[in-house]
C-alpha cells in the first residue's frame, strides 16, 4: 500500500483556523459599519449624464477613467435570474449565515489539505467587507492573517446591521465583472447592451462565472457558465451559452454608435456621477445630427467629410441643438475657428446703413476695382467671376457680390467695422483691423460656429446682443444693443427677400423657405468652407460643412453644401407655426423707389428715416457731387515692416469731374487722375479735396501706423 506524504499545513489553512476564532468574536468588539444609504449616497457613477431641457437624458460623458461605472441599481431592479446565479456561483447559504460560512469555510480547510488546487470559503458579506475598506484589500499575494481576521469581524458587523436584500445590492454595484466594468449596471450595458432589468438566465450565469476570475478567457468563461446553467437547471444549452460569451467579449471592443450631444457634454459635464439639465431639446438634437449626417454621406463623393450644426433660441440665447461633428473626429466644430467668407457681408451693410451712408436703393459699382495693400494690390472677384456694373445696395447683400462689398468697407472704414464685430462678440477675432485688410469684407477671418450663429441671432433681435448659453439661466440677462435696430430690420429683410437674391441664386433653392426666413451663404478661399446662416422670428440655425484637415471641397457652394441642413432644420422648427416676418421697428420708412436709369422695376423700398427717398438718378461721373471714398475718415493706415518704404504706397480714391486735386498736409498733392500713389508716412493726416477753382469740396483725416 502506498503511504501518502503528509503536507505542511498551508498558511491558507491557517488563516482559516483565525477566520473561525474571528466568527465566534463578540458582537461587542465589532467595528463600526457605514450604513447602506451612506455606501448608496457615496457611489459615483464613471459618467456623468447630461440632461436635455425636459430632463431626458441625452448625452453620458465619460469623466472617471478608472473603472466604468453606471448609476447605482436598486435590487429591485435587477432581473431576479442574476442574484440567483450569483448566490449558486458564490455563497449557496447566503441566507443562512451571520456573514461568516463556518461549514464552508471547514470544508475548505479540509480540502485545501488534500487538493492541488486550493478553494476559498469567502462569503458575499465577506466580499463586500473588503470592498467597503480599502484596508482589507488584496495584495499581490492574497490578504494576509490580519486582513482575513478584519474581513471576517467586519463581515460580522456588516450581517447584524444591514438586512440580506441590502448587503446582496451592495455586492452586485460594488464588485468588479470584467476589465473596467463595475458594478452590476456597467457590466450589463457594457457586455450585453441592455439594463440589468433585462438579463436572462444565460447573461446571468455568465455575469456570476466572471465574479472569480473577471479577467479569465472566453472558453474558461464559457465552461463555468455552463456549468452554473446546469446546477440552475436552466434550459440554455452550453453552445449557446458559448456563442454569447464571444458576442459580450466582442462587444467589449467595439466601436459606441455615434454619440448625439458629447461636443455640447464636454462643455457642461465635469464630475462623475453627476446629472446636469441643458437648454438641449433632445428630439430636436438627434433630428439635427442625422439630417448632417445624411448630407454628408450624400456629399462624400465631393471630398467632404465634416460638419456642425448650432440652433438657438432667439429670445434666450439658450442653445436647442449643438452638433459638433457627425463625422466621428475629436474635432468640435461648432467651436473650432473657420473662415467665415461671405457671412459677415450682413454686419458689414448694417453698420453703413447704420451710419446713413449708404440705404438699401443706393446704387452700388460691380466693376472691376484693385485696392493697393502694404502686401500689394487686392483685386476682388465675384463668386461668379463676373461684373453686373451699377446694382443697389439690395441686389449686391442679397446677391452676395464681393467688389460693392469690398467697396462699401472703404466708405465705412475697416477699423469700425472690425470694432462692430468685436461688439458682436467675435473674439476670435485677435488681430488689428490692417491684418485682414479689404478683404474682411469678405470674411477672410477665422471665426466660430458658435460666433458667428449669436451674431446672426443679434440682427434676428433688432439689434440686441447677448451671449449663447447651454444651461437655462435664473432669470433673463438683458442685451446690449450694438446694431440700430432700423439697420437689423432692413439687412434681415434683404436677407429674406428670394426676389433680390434671384440673380445670383434663382428663384428656387435651398434658401426659399415657404414662410419668412432670412438667411445667407458663404464659401471660403478654395472652398474650404461652406456655411449657411438664417434666423426665423423664434430661432437662428448656423451650419458648416467642410474637412477638418483643411482641404477644399470639390464644386460645393453654399446652396448645394450647408443650405440642405439649414432648410431641413428650419422646416422642423417650424413645422407647427411658420414663422412671419417682423413688425417694422419706430424710425423706419417705406417708399416706392424708381431709378433713372433703370436699374430695377420700381418697387417699395425700406428706409432709416430721414434717408428716404422716391428717386435715385445717376449722374455721370463728371456730375457727381464730388467726395472722398478713400481713405474714410478716422481710418487707420498701416506700413508694413516687410515691405521696403519705398515700394509701399497709398492711392486715393474720389468722386467728382475730373479737375479735381487733392491737398494733404496743405501741400498740393496732384489730380484725382494720377496713379503714382503716395508713399505713406507715420502719423495723422489730413486729405482735402479741391474742385476745379481751388474751392475746398471735401474734408478727411487718417492715420498711418509705423512699423512695429
Amino acid at each position: 500500500m502506498r503511504i501518502l506524504p503528509m503536507r505542511i499545513l498551508p498558511v491558507r489553512s491557517l488563516a482559516i483556523a483565525v477566520l473561525l476564532a474571528a466568527s465566534a468574536a463578540p458582537a461587542a468588539s465589532a467595528p463600526a459599519v457605514p450604513a447602506h444609504e451612506q455606501v448608496r449616497a457615496q457611489w459615483r457613477a464613471s459618467d456623468a449624464v447630461m440632461l436635455d431641457r425636459h430632463g431626458a437624458p441625452v448625452q453620458a460623458l465619460r469623466v472617471d477613467r478608472q473603472a466604468r461605472r453606471a448609476q447605482w441599481v436598486a435590487l429591485a431592479d435587477i432581473s431576479p435570474a442574476l442574484p440567483l446565479a450569483v448566490l449558486q456561483a458564490e455563497d449557496t447559504r447566503f441566507m443562512e449565515h451571520g456573514g461568516v460560512d463556518l461549514r464552508a469555510m471547514g470544508q475548505a480547510a479540509w480540502d485545501n489539505l488534500f487538493r492541488e488546487r486550493p478553494r476559498g470559503a469567502s462569503t458575499i458579506t465577506m466580499q463586500l467587507a473588503g470592498l467597503l475598506d480599502p484596508a482589507l484589500k488584496a495584495g499581490p499575494g492574497g490578504r494576509t492573517l490580519g486582513q482575513k481576521w478584519d474581513q471576517a469581524v467586519a463581515a460580522r458587523a456588516l450581517d447584524a446591521a444591514w438586512s440580506k436584500a441590502q448587503i446582496h445590492e451592495a455586492y452586485l454595484n460594488l464588485v468588479a465583472f470584467r476589465g473596467e466594468l463595475q458594478g452590476v449596471g456597467a457590466a450589463a450595458q457594457g457586455l450585453f447592451g441592455k439594463a440589468p432589468s433585462g438579463l436572462d438566465v444565460a447573461e446571468s450565469v455568465i455575469l456570476a462565472s466572471l465574479l472569480r476570475a473577471p479577467s479569465a478567457s472566453r472558453a474558461v468563461v464559457a465552461r463555468r457558465a455552463c456549468a452554473l446553467a446546469r446546477d440552475l437547471k436552466a434550459a440554455t444549452p452550453c453552445t449557446a451559452i458559448d456563442a454569447l460569451v464571444q458576442r459580450a467579449f466582442s462587444r467589449q471592443a467595439s466601436m459606441a454608435p455615434l454619440p448625439p450631444a458629447r461636443e455640447a457634454a464636454a462643455q457642461l459635464l465635469k464630475g462623475a456621477g453627476e446629472n446636469v439639465r441643458s437648454t438641449l431639446d433632445g428630439t430636436l438634437q438627434r433630428h439635427v445630427q442625422a439630417v448632417l449626417r445624411q448630407q454628408l454621406m450624400a456629399l462624400r463623393e465631393r471630398h467632404v467629410a465634416d460638419g456642425a450644426v448650432l440652433v438657438l433660441d432667439n429670445a434666450t440665447g439658450e442653445i436647442l441643438a449643438w452638433v459638433g461633428n457627425a463625422g466621428g473626429s475629436e474635432v468640435d466644430g461648432v467651436t473650432a475657428p473657420r473662415q467665415a467668407g461671405s457671412t459677415l457681408k450682413p454686419f458689414l451693410y448694417a453698420l453703413a446703413l447704420e451710419r446713413r451712408l449708404l440705404t438699401a436703393a443706393s446704387p452700388l459699382d460691380d466693376t472691376p476695382l484693385e485696392v493697393t495693400t502694404p502686401s500689394g494690390l487686392y483685386a476682388p472677384q465675384n463668386y461668379e467671376h463676373d461684373f453686373k456694373g451699377i446694382v443697389t445696395a439690395r441686389a449686391s447683400l442679397a446677391g452676395s457680390l464681393n467688389v460693392p462689398a469690398v467697396r462699401t468697407l472703404m466708405l465705412v472704414g475697416l477699423e469700425r467695422f472690425a470694432a462692430q464685430l468685436r461688439a458682436l462678440g467675435f473674439s476670435s477675432l485677435g488681430e488689428e483691423a490692417d491684418f485682414y485688410g479689404p478683404s474682411l469684407a469678405l470674411g477672410s477671418a477665422d471665426v466660430t460656429l458658435l460666433e458667428l450663429t449669436n451674431a446672426y441671432r443679434a440682427l434676428a433681435n433688432g439689434g440686441v446682443a447677448g451671449g449663447a448659453t447651454l444651461q437655462a439661466r435664473a432669470r433673463p440677462v438683458p442685451g446690449r444693443r450694438v446694431v440700430d435696430g432700423g439697420a437689423a430690420f432692413i439687412v434681415g429683410d434683404i436677407l429674406a427677400d428670394r426676389a433680390a437674391r434671384a440673380a445670383t441664386f434663382g428663384l428656387k433653392n435651398e434658401l426659399a423657405a415657404p414662410y419668412w426666413a432670412a438667411v445667407k451663404t458663404g464659401t471660403s478661399k478654395d472652398m474650404r468652407d461652406n456655411w449657411c446662416i438664417g434666423f426665423t422670428g423664434r430661432h437662428t440655425v448656423g451650419v458648416w460643412v467642410g474637412n477638418f484637415d483643411g482641404s477644399a471641397m470639390w464644386d460645393v457652394s453654399g446652396v448645394s453644401g450647408a443650405a440642405p441642413v439649414w432648410r431641413d432644420v428650419m422646416d422642423y422648427l417650424n413645422r407647427d407655426l411658420p414663422g412671419r416676418a417682423p413688425q417694422a421697428p419706430a424710425g423706419v420708412v417705406r417708399r416706392t423707389v424708381t431709378w433713372q436709369p433703370a436699374l430695377e422695376a420700381a418697387r417699395p423700398e425700406w428706409f432709416l428715416k430721414g434717408t428716404e427717398t422716391s428717386r435715385v438718378a445717376l449722374l455721370p461721373a463728371e456730375q457727381r457731387l464730388p467726395e472722398i471714398v478713400y481713405p474714410a475718415d478716422g481710418a487707420i493706415l498701416a506700413v508694413d515692416p516687410d515691405i521696403p518704404p519705398g515700394r509701399q504706397r497709398v492711392f486715393f480714391l474720389a468722386h467728382g469731374p475730373r479737375d479735381l486735386r487733392w491737398r494733404l498736409d496743405g501741400a498740393e498733392a496732384g489730380s484725382t487722375g494720377q496713379q503714382a500713389g503716395w508713399s505713406p508716412a507715420p502719423g495723422r493726416h489730413e486729405l482735402v479735396l479741391l474742385d476745379g477753382t481751388g474751392r475746398e469740396v471735401d474734408r478727411t483725416t487718417f492715420t498711418v501706423r509705423g512699423a512695429e
